[in-house]
């Protein structure tokens, strides 16, 4: 099974990888700005997006995708670039495989384990999940019940979408998601460490990336960098996108 993606552009091969609950969709703003000097190939990661659905919801099994997906399209070599959940696995994916990537992108997240933090979230995706809902206000005014951050139930909605049916769902894997929870929380799986040249970039108001996790990442990334996003928190690209896709654009040209 391979994973859904969208290309676009010419030059050396960048790979996106979207967050937890999200699609490929939610890193079209830096596709679209890389897509004039690379070819981007943005993608959904399993259980969500149009990608296949799937019980298992590990890193080195999301790792695994994107590598089998990079062997179809005969890409040997990119520039991987992951924003939260899909920075993890961009990072499992160059311990396991540090042959294929070429420069190392990981948005406000480390790879250590995390505290769960969603379970609001999870509460109003599964109460819109069984309720009959037949259109997206009404499934906002459930999901304010229990998120106040109009910015996040935006984000979510995003994948709330029309079965072949004609009913409304989640694109994503609601159930998997919410049982494999733990495995989506744990840290990047330690094998080896990776000589690529590597950016973090963190947003200022958020707290994914702390001054503790600093030994971890250069156990594992030794050749890491640091950008830090000012007015910005875990949603930095959406939030401040030309600093975001000026600092990729810099990283990975230079």
């Amino acid at each position: 099974m391979l994973l859904n993606y969208q290309q676009m552009g010419q030059g050396s091969d960048v790979v996106l990888i979207h967050g937890l609950f999200g699609s490929l969709e939610n890193l079209n703003v830096i596709a679209k700005a890389l897509a004039e000097n690379y070819r981007v190939t943005n993608i959904d990661l399993r259980n969500h997006g149009k990608s296949f659905h799937s019980d298992t919801m590990n890193y080195h099994a999301m790792a695994k995708d994107v590598s089998e997906l990079l062997e179809h399209l005969n890409i040997s070599k990119a520039h991987i670039i992951g924003h939260s959940m899909g920075g993890k696995v961009a990072m499992q994916l160059a311990l396991n495989h540090p042959e294929l990537i070429g420069k190392l992108v990981v948005l406000d997240i480390s790879p250590v384990a995390n505290n769960p933090r969603h379970s609001a979230i999870f509460a109003g995706l599964n109460e819109v999940a069984q309720s009959n809902i037949t259109d997206r206000k009404a499934a906002d005014e459930i999901l304010a019940k229990h998120i106040d951050e109009m910015g996040v139930r935006q984000f979510l909605l995003k994948s709330f979408a029309k079965n072949d049916e004609g009913h409304y769902q989640w694109r994503f894997n609601l159930a998997v998601l919410y049982q494999q929870y733990e495995n989506i929380l744990a840290q990047v799986s330690e094998n080896d460490s990776c000589l690529c040249d590597t950016l973090f970039i963190k947003g200022n108001d958020s707290d994914y990336i702390l001054a503790e996790h600093r030994p971890a990442i250069m156990a594992l990334f030794p050749n890491a960098k640091a950008k830090i996003i000012h007015g910005a928190g875990h949603w930095l690209h959406a939030q401040k996108p030309l600093a975001v896709n000026k600092a990729i654009s810099d990283f990975l040209a230079h």
